[in-house]
């Protein structure tokens, strides 16, 4: 880790009490700033909050406390990607010009490693799983490592410390992390794809999502790497105007992009790489998340034995289009990340099978009619339930589905699902909305998705 002295003796309040906030804060420290931590939970019984006070940080819990940040100097705000603008504390330190800064930022800059940043719509944590076990297989030739970090679930705060120079950090970004980020410099960015209705509920705007995820590419230097999907050209026109990075492309099917699917292979412009047919993975878009890895990890030296060797054998990350088990010849599957419609755009395609298919969540507001075609090619019946389950029925009907099935809970559902399918069919949890009407997060949904299915295998 290097040494800065950014922080050094800085007043520093930290905005939010979860992974992110614990990490940046046992960072902090080590970088000699003097913090407070506020939190609106009650943190008497917090672990990670008694852990920090006896490290000597000052925990506030139960309130914001917003008259703090005009009794007080504070030099440096730290706000948990999840915490909105909106947010009083949030508000009334832009009111003072109080600099935010967000996790991401503070632990690359002291990052002795050289780090990739993987962001996009859909696609970001299979592409960065599948780009750490490809470069982890090449570093480990040399008794080094790749790490999976950031948005996956890993702060990268929790790692960098222990990452030499010659190891890698493959980071997941989010638009709620980027937007906060104003000087990164990955040797790599990626911006996967950009889809509209994504996290409109935080940005408020398309305009505004995408200026987040640009925040990725808007500050690397000329000597680095941008990676642009080549099929979205009215983003890319943005990409190539943000970046001064060297811009490659890829293509699920363009041959004139850098890199490319065609002929049953995934390719670049020198040769093949390795046939499609022989990726667990099932879907075109997890061709474009392999085709992407690939693309990073021969840009930083793996060699394509590294690439066919784990494509080869990955089965998918959890909550992701993850192989649940085959139950009396039924193949179930658990995409509970798909949080939005066009994650459920790209899962229902991604199997030959009939699909009974389970949906519902969150109502954000939208309406599910761009979903129609797609139900009418793959799925014979299905099974809704949650805020949105009336609305999904709509576009099913509109599909010509006549199996269509109501319940008001997941757990509800599984089995009446499960009671729809036959042997050889594909059982499909791709909610297509958020978790939040039933379930904290959406691993915690999967989480209960995977053991309603178990539950199915005992009766």
């Amino acid at each position: 880790m290097r040494q800065v002295k950014t922080y050094q003796d800085k007043k520093i309040l930290v905005l939010g009490l979860g992974k992110s906030g614990f990490a940046v804060s046992k960072l902090l420290l080590k970088l000699g700033a003097k913090l407070t931590l506020n939190d609106k939970a009650d943190l008497s019984k917090n672990q990670n909050a008694q852990i920090l006070e006896k490290m000597g940080v000052r925990v506030i819990g139960g309130k914001h406390p917003v008259e703090l940040l005009s009794q007080e100097h504070f030099d440096y705000l730290v706000k948990n990607p999840g915490i909105p603008y909106e947010n009083p504390m949030v508000q009334e330190a832009q009111k003072l010009n109080l600099p935010l800064i967000t996790e991401p930022e503070i632990a690359l800059s002291v990052s002795e490693a050289p780090y990739i940043c993987v962001t996009g719509s859909n696609g970001k944590t299979t592409t960065v799983m599948l780009t750490q076990q490809i470069l982890d297989r090449y570093l480990s030739r040399k008794g080094h490592h790749a790490y999976a970090v950031g948005n996956i679930g890993v702060p990268i705060s929790s790692v960098v410390e222990k990452a030499t120079k010659d190891d890698i950090l493959v980071c997941e970004t989010s638009s709620f992390q980027l937007l906060g980020v104003t000087d990164i410099d990955p040797v790599i960015a990626v911006i996967i794809d950009i889809y509209n209705n994504v996290h409109l509920d935080y940005h408020k705007t398309f305009t505004n999502y995408v200026n987040a995820k640009l925040n990725v590419t808007r500050t690397q230097s000329s000597a680095h790497y941008f990676l642009a999907n080549f099929d979205q050209k009215d983003i890319l026109q943005k990409e190539k105007q943000a970046t001064n990075a060297q811009v490659l492309t890829f293509s699920e099917n363009d041959r004139t992009a850098d890199y490319f699917i065609a002929d049953g292979y995934l390719q670049n412009q020198h040769g093949k790489i390795m046939k499609t047919a022989a990726m667990k993975l099932p879907g075109l878009h997890n061709q474009q998340n392999a085709l992407v890895a690939s693309a990073i990890a021969q840009l930083m030296g793996a060699a394509d034995e590294d690439i066919r060797s784990v494509l080869a054998s990955f089965t998918g990350a959890k909550h992701r289009l993850q192989y649940v088990m085959t139950l009396n010849g039924r193949k179930i599957y658990n995409d509970s990340k798909s949080t939005n419609i066009e994650a459920a755009s790209v899962a229902i395609p991604a199997f030959t099978e009939p699909e009974v298919w389970i949906a519902g969540g969150l109502d954000r507001g939208f309406t599910f009619d761009s979903l129609v075609p797609l139900l009418k090619k793959h799925v014979k019946a299905v099974v809704l339930y949650g805020e949105t389950r009336y609305l999904l029925a709509d576009a099913a009907r509109k599909a010509g589905i006549t199996k269509i099935v109501i319940e008001n809970t997941l757990q509800e559902a599984v089995p009446k699902a499960y009671d729809l399918t036959t042997a050889g069919d594909v059982l499909l949890f791709s909610p297509a909305c958020a978790s939040w009407d039933q379930f904290r997060t959406f691993e915690e949904r999967g989480d209960y998705f995977v053991n309603f299915v178990k539950e199915l295998k005992t009766k």
